[in-house]
């Protein structure tokens, strides 16, 4: 498993979680997750910063950085990509500001 990976998910209308937890923790039973909302589906989101459109296949997710979780590595569905070269500065960006402030 790698920071950045991108999986199915399909629970309470969230289809893709991206996993954010470093990789040299791979040996625990969890991940820490975001989950990716369709953009059509979130809602009007303020704080861009915090909770970034991104875009996969051709589709735009709101990061819902807010709803950020750790779920058993058994309950990650298909892993389908990895989203550091694209996003992974957006990512980064919003979780610092989540827990940061800035």
């Amino acid at each position: 498993m790698a920071r950045f990976d991108l999986y199915r998910f399909e629970a309470n209308g969230v289809p893709l979680v991206i996993d954010v937890q470093a990789g040299i923790l791979d040996d625990l039973a969890s991940r820490v997750v975001i989950p990716l909302r369709p953009a059509k589906d979130a809602g009007e989101e303020a704080l861009a910063r915090l909770k970034p459109v991104i875009e996969i296949d051709g589709e735009d997710y709101v990061l819902m950085t807010t709803d950020i979780a750790a779920l058993p590595v058994r309950r990650l569905g298909e892993k389908i990509g990895n989203l550091g070269a694209r996003h992974g500065d957006e990512i980064s960006a919003a979780l610092d500001f989540l827990f940061v402030g800035f």
